[in-house]
């Protein structure tokens, strides 16, 4: 071990990006994305390079779980794409009336975790009510609340709403007449890597304090354009130009959900390669040299000893070249 520390190992710092290249397609070479290895290995040194960022020593760390994969049926594998500086959610718009394109560079993306519904009574509580106007005051001010709660989102500098939770028809109509992208039903994981790639947070309730209710501007990520685009059979919603920490998006596409799955494990089995290889900063070389390197030395080590423990290194050293042949 000391040995090929010594003298075998390379340091990937001193090498150029086409070692790491090579490495992802050594791990894709006996699976579905053999064919395409010299497309998907330069996709996957590009993706876990776009998340970097400092560990707690200091040390550059690569988290994979920071880069979301999509699957897309439909076009050939070759047709999957790399969202640099981006990020993709597998969602469309909540209604046909809100606009497709927002740029501008300075895009605000609001992330909930709540309902922008109309607010109902708990199960179990009634409401004894003898005036039929008093009913009528009630239900408004049931769709105020929810029309208060849109305003603060849209006062805060909002352009983009996305939430894990529903949208009603009423909450709709606000967002269509204020030109806003808002998308409902969003998965939270996803969501969260959203907050961190466009620097914003995951709000779960308006609640300050005080008991009052407000949404601070702080909350909101920034992305420079947010887009609807066609993939396959629906839509997706891409966010380009984050300004965060780092998250980034594979989009896979694929015949059937058998052949992206598999195009997925292969994948993420040359994630794993390039960040192994990133963080650890050390290489050696392939094709057996390692295996055929240390079995010379061991025969010149074993002839520098006089007892017959040079015969078991020698034995080994022999067995060493049964890899690289």
């Amino acid at each position: 071990v000391a040995y090929l520390k010594k003298d075998m190992v390379l340091h990937i710092s001193s090498l150029g990006d086409h070692h790491l290249i090579n490495a992802a397609k050594t791990s894709m070479s006996s699976k579905i994305l053999g064919k395409e290895a010299d497309f998907f290995a330069q996709m996957a040194v590009d993706a876990v390079k776009s998340v970097k960022m400092k560990g707690p020593e200091g040390k550059p760390k690569y988290p994979l779980s920071a880069i979301h994969i999509i699957k897309a049926h439909g076009q050939s594998s070759l047709d999957s794409h790399f969202v640099g500086g981006g990020f993709a959610l597998n969602t469309a718009r909540a209604a046909q009336g809100m606009p497709t394109s927002l740029g501008g560079g300075n895009v605000k993306i609001a992330l909930l975790d709540m309902n922008l519904q109309r607010h109902r009574m708990a199960m179990g509580v009634q409401v004894l009510v003898e005036d039929p106007e008093e009913v009528d005051r009630i239900r408004k001010r049931e769709m105020d609340m929810v029309k208060d709660r849109i305003n603060m989102i849209l006062d805060a500098g909002a352009k983009v709403v996305l939430t894990t939770k529903g949208i009603d028809d009423i909450a709709m109509k606000y967002f269509v007449e204020a030109g806003v992208i808002a998308a409902r039903r969003c998965d939270k994981d996803d969501l969260k890597r959203l907050a961190k790639a466009t620097g914003g947070r995951v709000v779960t309730t308006l609640a300050d304090m005080e008991g009052e209710e407000q949404f601070e501007p702080e909350n909101l990520g920034t992305c420079e354009a947010f887009r609807e685009i066609r993939v396959g059979d629906g839509e997706m919603l891409y966010a380009y130009g984050c300004e965060g920490s780092g998250a980034s998006t594979i989009v896979l596409r694929g015949a059937n959900e058998y052949m992206l799955d598999e195009m997925d494990r292969a994948l993420h089995d040359s994630l794993c390669v390039v960040k192994r290889m990133l963080e650890s900063n050390t290489l050696v070389p392939g094709g057996g040299a390692v295996e055929a390197a240390l079995s010379v030395y061991l025969e010149e080590y074993a002839t520098s000893l006089g007892t017959r423990e040079q015969l078991a290194i020698q034995e080994f050293a022999q067995a060493l070249l049964v890899i690289p042949k």
